[in-house]
């Protein structure tokens, strides 16, 4: 191979790495600027988390408080129950 062609073959491989070069250059931004907005979705999502972490909360609450009703509904029912058992008799009795 002569100086010429060997210098030819430079020059291209020089064109072909500075290419390559240019095209990771801009895989490495695309890179950075995605990671950019997987950052500001991590925050987004770590936000969310946290306001359902809370809903939660708010709602094993309100649980409680269902069951405290149901308890209580339970109670009233079973005393509207024994008043009606004693006033029936009473009130068969005004009849005759």
């Amino acid at each position: 191979m002569d100086y010429e062609t060997a210098e030819e073959i430079k020059r291209h491989f020089n064109v072909v790495a500075e290419g390559l070069r240019s095209d990771i250059r801009l895989v490495i931004e695309g890179l950075g600027a995605n990671t950019d907005r997987l950052d500001r979705l991590q925050g987004r999502f770590d936000g969310l988390e946290g306001r359902f972490e809370g809903l939660e909360i708010r709602f094993e609450g309100l649980e409680g408080r269902f069951e405290g009703l149901e308890i209580r509904f339970e109670y009233l029912r079973t005393e509207f129950r024994e008043l009606k058992e004693r006033i029936e008799p009473l009130l068969t009795r005004g009849d005759n």
